[in-house]
């Protein structure tokens, strides 16, 4: 398989991001704006715009994912939501098994409109519950209850082929028995998938400013967060939970499409303010950025592309990314593929050394990453990539 192929490996997907939220969330660095109205009429024309264009660069394939993040997508109004899939469909084409996903959040409003978006062609919602406990959720800054989270749970998976839900651990004042009793009560839902995310202090959220004011109390120590993770992995493997991703879990089959086609590195187009992607072509592997603010996203499409900046990607450099990527999941990398993509192979020593520590192992050509090594898989993929 030459090169420009190599996303053949993974597959392909489509990443729209909505940018807009009801509020924003003190911990959350990802580009989302408080904004009462949206022009859904622009916004439409805006989207299948740029889907047209980037079809034009990826003829002949078609669609393992679509995938609407955010922000809040489940704010979008459904028939947005099923215009742009019509537009996929008929651009590229959707295959029969094709994933998609939207994004929402549990409040009562936004779950009355799930059977609505099941019409427009949704068949997995990801709902952002964030806590099972009311007194974290306004900690948290979430606008929804318990009691609506429970409530989304059932409606999605009454709705959907397929539902998930995140909470976020490691945070503050949370002990390892109250995180055990509160991921126990999230698997006696029987949940296919968990998203499971420790607590990040981004700088550039409210919560980087308190903390680095000395402000944000209560946050656990390395130890803590190490022995919440390891007990994480250890609940959700007794509960039938495969831990196929650092921060996912789910029942054999029902892992994320679209989490595996980024983390395996395939190919994506990624529309929306802020959206980035991966595309290849005979020229190359590009990654690509849009223009995170809104208002200039639409204007510069309108122009001509919104993105901001196109950078083509050397070999070597989508040989460690796909590493980067790999090491995330289960499954690994394959050694074949790294030296086809770098041109060279992986220091035998190097190996060893982290084989005998117990970080990796190697099995029919694939690297995989232990329960040890994913814990330290910043250091690993380092020494992994060291000559």
């Amino acid at each position: 398989m030459p090169a420009s192929l190599d996303w053949k490996n993974s597959g392909f997907g489509i990443y729209v991001h909505w940018p807009f939220c009801q509020s924003k969330c003190p911990y959350c660095d990802f580009n989302s704006h408080v904004r009462p109205e949206v022009n859904t009429i622009n916004w439409q024309e805006t989207y299948l715009s740029e889907l047209s264009r980037y079809h034009s660069e990826t003829p002949g394939r078609n669609v393992d994912s679509i995938f609407f993040g955010g922000g809040t997508p489940s704010l979008m109004k459904p028939s947005l939501v099923s215009n742009i899939i019509d537009k996929i469909s008929l651009l590229w084409g959707i295959k029969p098994e094709a994933e998609i996903t939207l994004e929402a959040n549990p409040s009562s409003v936004e779950a009355e409109k799930f059977m609505a978006f099941k019409n427009a062609g949704v068949n997995r919602v990801s709902i952002g519950v964030q806590s099972l406990i009311d007194k974290d959720l306004k900690q948290l800054g979430r606008l929804h209850s318990v009691k609506e989270a429970l409530k989304a749970i059932h409606i999605g998976r009454q709705t959907f082929e397929k539902t998930s839900f995140d909470l976020i651990y490691a945070r503050q004042q949370q002990s390892l028995k109250n995180w055990e009793a509160e991921l126990n009560l999230a698997l006696s839902f029987d949940p296919d998938h968990l998203s499971l995310y420790q607590l990040t202090i981004e700088p550039n959220t409210a919560f980087g400013r308190l903390h680095k004011n000395g402000k944000l109390m209560g946050l656990p120590n390395e130890q803590t967060s190490g022995e919440l993770y390891h007990t994480t992995n250890s609940i959700c493997s007794l509960n039938g939970l495969f831990h196929y991703e650092v921060s996912n879990y789910a029942k054999l089959g029902h892992e994320s499409i679209h989490n595996k086609i980024y983390w395996n590195y395939g190919d994506y187009v990624g529309i929306g303010p802020g959206a980035h992607g991966r595309l290849s072509n005979s020229n190359g592997r590009y990654a690509t950025q849009s223009h995170s603010n809104p208002d200039k996203w639409v204007k510069s499409v309108r122009k001509s592309t919104g993105e901001s900046a196109r950078t083509l990607i050397s070999k070597p450099d989508q040989a460690d990314e796909m590493v980067m990527m790999g090491l995330r999941l289960s499954s690994g990398i394959s050694k074949a593929r790294y030296q086809k993509l770098s041109g060279k192979k992986f220091n035998e020593k190097n190996l060893t050394n982290l084989i005998n520590d117990d970080l990796i192992l190697v099995e029919k050509g694939f690297i995989r990453a232990t329960e040890s090594g994913r814990a330290v898989l910043n250091s690993l993929i380092l020494s992994l990539l060291s000559d």
